[in-house]
C-alpha cells in the first residue's frame, strides 16, 4: 500500500494496484543535471523508453509540496523550466512539503518515496558517494545511507566520476549493500566503462539482477541494491580523457569556494563547458542505456509474482 501523503498518477496507481511493473525516475538530474530543453527531452524521452519495455515510468519530485509519484508532460515541463525548483535529499522533505515549494529529489529522496509507494525498481545516472577529500570535509552523500536502509534496487552508470570511488565502494561494503556488476568484472566511473575497480559481485541478465532483489527481500535484510551497468562503448569517454576534465573542473570549483550541494550540479555543469558538450551526449547516453535495463528489471521482478 502507498503511504496516504503520496499522489499517485493514474497510470501509476492502477499499475501498481494490478502488479504491473513500475520504475522509478529521479528529477534531480532533470531541474540540475542537464540544461534546458535538453534536460525536459531526456527526461519524455526516458519514459517512453521505460515504456516501450514494458513497465509503467514514475517520475518523482514535490509540486507546490506535493509527493507526486508520476509527472504529467506540463509538470515535467514546469520542472525541468523553472528556476526556484529545490533540489531536495531525505532531509530536505518535510522542509519543502511544509513550505509549499518545488523539489527535485535526488537519488536518497527519491528511493525514500518509491519504497512509500510500494515502487522496487529505480532507473537514475549516476550514484552519490564518497566525495573527493572527505577525510577532511566528511562530504558523502545521503545516497549511500538511504541504500543501507531503503528496499529499492538502484540502475546507475556507477557512481559519479567525480567522486572517490574506491572509498564509495568502501563505504557501501559496510553498509551491507549488494553491488551488481551487469555484464562486467569493473565497476563503472560514469562516463566511462572502467574505474580501475573491481565491481563486487557481477550479473549478467536482468533475471539474475530479480533473482538477487528476491533473494535479498525475502530474507528479511533490508537495504537496496546497487546495479551498475556500464555506459555503452560507444559512448563513453575514456577514463584518462574524463580524468583531466574532472582535474580542472574540481579546480575551478576550489578557486569559487562552491560546497555541499551546489558542488555537484557546478561540477556537472563545467564538465559540459569544457567537453564541449560531449560530456552531457555521455550522460544521455547513459541514461537511456540505464532506462532500458531498468524496465527489464522491473519486468522480470513483477514476473515472479513480486509486486511492482
Amino acid at each position: 500500500m502507498s503511504h496516504p501523503s503520496l499522489h499517485l498518477a493514474p497510470e501509476v496507481a492502477d499499475a501498481l494496484a494490478a502488479g504491473q511493473p513500475v520504475v522509478a525516475l529521479e528529477s534531480t538530474i532533470i531541474s540540475h543535471g542537464m540544461p534546458y530543453p535538453q534536460n525536459v527531452a531526456m527526461a519524455t524521452e526516458v519514459e517512453g523508453i521505460v515504456r516501450e519495455h514494458g513497465a509503467v515510468p514514475a517520475t518523482i519530485a514535490i509540486l507546490d509540496g506535493r509527493l507526486c509519484i508520476g509527472l504529467s508532460p506540463d509538470q515535467l515541463e514546469l520542472l525541468a523550466s523553472d528556476g526556484n525548483v529545490t533540489k531536495v535529499s531525505v532531509r530536505d522533505l518535510p522542509y519543502v512539503v511544509a513550505r509549499g515549494q518545488h523539489g527535485a529529489t535526488t537519488v536518497a529522496a527519491t528511493m525514500r518515496l518509491a519504497a512509500m509507494a510500494g515502487i522496487r525498481t529505480f532507473v537514475t545516472g549516476g550514484l552519490g558517494g564518497v566525495h573527493r577529500g572527505a577525510q577532511q570535509t566528511f562530504d558523502i552523500s545521503a545516497d549511500l545511507t538511504e541504500l543501507g536502509q531503503t528496499s529499492v534496487a538502484v540502475v546507475s552508470a556507477g557512481v559519479k566520476s567525480i567522486l572517490d570511488i574506491g572509498l564509495t565502494l568502501e563505504t557501501l561494503e559496510t553498509l551491507g549493500v549488494p553491488v551488481l556488476g551487469l555484464g562486467s568484472d569493473e565497476f563503472p566511473s560514469f562516463y566511462s566503462r572502467s574505474s580501475g575497480h573491481p565491481a563486487p559481485m557481477r550479473v549478467d541478465s536482468a533475471a539474475e539482477v530479480a533473482a538477487v532483489m528476491r533473494a535479498k527481500w525475502d530474507l528479511g535484510i533490508e537495504g537496496g541494491i546497487v546495479i551498475a551497468n556500464p555506459i555503452p562503448l560507444e559512448d563513453e569517454i575514456p577514463a584518462d580523457e574524463i580524468g583531466a576534465i574532472i582535474d580542472q573542473a574540481l579546480g575551478d570549483m576550489d578557486a569559487l569556494g562552491i560546497r555541499g550541494k551546489e558542488a555537484t550540479p557546478y561540477l556537472l555543469g563545467r564538465i559540459v563547458e569544457i567537453t564541449g558538450g560531449a560530456s552531457l551526449t555521455a550522460n544521455i547516453a547513459l541514461v537511456r542505456h540505464n532506462a532500458r535495463l531498468g524496465a527489464a528489471i522491473a519486468v522480470a521482478y513483477a514476473g515472479s509474482g513480486t509486486p511492482a
